[in-house]
């Protein structure tokens, strides 16, 4: 296995990290998840790609680990503890993040982090199996996901509501889950995207020539699939609503489900990333070198930037209009900014290359360094 192949890995990883502190800039700014100018469109747009690219590579960089320890049972035990530890962080420390709100019973979120969680605790129990066998199953999980959603329906109908309840964390049942808990990440097609993750890892481990060959097939083919399915799907379905407001042709194009995430919308984000895997295994300068330091630490730039951008955000407000108004955030990501004080995409630009280039990027290079001369322990779980 090259550096070079683990650097490539480490860049794409880091570059999501960037698009995901646009999109939490953004959520603090009060502007709205999309539409209706194309400023804000891409906006959002462009960080659809964060979470498929973590999960993917996650399951990736799984069996990588795999190969290097040579134990599946000293695999599977890395990713329980580690499952436990981001599902208990979502819960906790996360939470608290996102709203400075101590009272964590007060709203209760499912998160990434808590979808990855489980996802790697899911996996654990695969990592036994043959790698193309887990890469496949994972594939089909998200070809045939709407399936998941009939369970709740073939049972009897004095046992649904409570079951639904529970099945609500795999797959939208049509009831609220349990304890009351808002799930923004069902289970399912992400552990499937883990899974196709952990078998794309053989891909990965290919001589270089053949991996970037492949690399580039997949990811081309994968968005070529896209366009021809959404265009052909955009052109059936236009014009069909009754708001009588058609976004532009484009728009909703690109405007694919994310949660729960379809084929399309999987398709629209994997495919570019794992052609972009096979472009950056040579990338040299001071912005692949910034990518890179940022991908081999996600889990504390995660928590970090979630602090950084929170606390930056009330001091903007306080700024601006004279109070920080902690209020607008207590259940983030969902706030509640009212119109009249939304930011505008500049100030939101600005306060991302502040908070990633001046105040992530030297924590993230701290941190790694440390990581690098401490191997094992506690960190390698952040």
């Amino acid at each position: 296995m090259s550096t070079s192949r683990i650097r490539s890995l480490d860049l794409v990883r880091g570059a999501a990290c960037v698009l995901m502190a646009i999109d939490h800039v953004r959520v603090y700014s009060g502007l709205p998840a999309g539409g209706p100018s194309p400023g804000i469109f891409f906006t959002r747009w462009i960080t659809h790609f964060v979470a498929p690219t973590f999960c993917l590579l996650a399951g990736t960089g799984a069996y990588l680990l795999g190969r290097r320890l040579n134990d599946s049972r000293a695999l599977a035990k890395f990713l329980a503890t580690r499952g436990l530890l981001f599902v208990v962080l979502e819960l906790t420390v996360i939470r608290f993040l996102w709203s400075f709100n101590p009272n964590l019973a007060a709203f209760s979120l499912a998160g990434v982090i808590w979808m990855l969680g489980w996802c790697m605790l899911l996996l654990a129990a695969c990592v036994r199996l043959p790698a193309h066998v887990v890469g496949w199953s994972g594939v089909a999980i998200v070809l045939v996901q709407q399936l998941f959603s009939l369970v709740p329906r073939v049972l009897p109908e004095n046992a649904r509501a409570g079951f639904g309840a529970v099945w609500a964390f795999i797959y939208p049942s049509g009831s609220d889950a349990l304890l009351g808990v808002n799930v923004l990440y069902v289970l399912v097609p992400w552990i499937g995207v883990m899974m196709a993750g952990y078998g794309f890892g053989v891909i990965m481990t290919l001589k270089d020539v053949v991996r970037r060959r492949a690399l580039l097939r997949i990811g081309l083919g994968m968005t070529g699939a896209f366009f021809l399915l959404a265009i052909a799907l955009t052109i059936a379905t236009r014009g069909r609503t009754n708001d009588g407001d058609i976004a532009p042709f484009w728009m909703q194009m690109l405007n694919q489900q994310k949660y729960p995430a379809s084929q399309l919308f999987l398709l629209m984000t994997l495919g570019p990333t794992i052609a972009l895997l096979s472009v950056v295994e040579s990338a040299r300068g001071w912005w692949s070198r910034a990518l890179v330091t940022f991908g081999r630490v996600p889990m504390f730039y995660y928590l970090a930037h979630i602090l950084v951008i929170h606390i930056a955000a009330l001091l903007v407000n306080l700024l601006r209009t004279g109070a920080s108004h902690g209020e607008w955030y207590v259940t983030a990501p969902y706030t509640s900014v009212p119109a009249d004080q939304q930011w505008s995409l500049g100030l939101l630009y600005l306060v991302v290359v502040i908070v990633v280039a001046g105040l992530l990027y030297p924590a993230c290079q701290w941190y790694a360094a440390m990581k690098a001369r401490h191997r094992g322990g506690w960190m390698q779980y952040l």
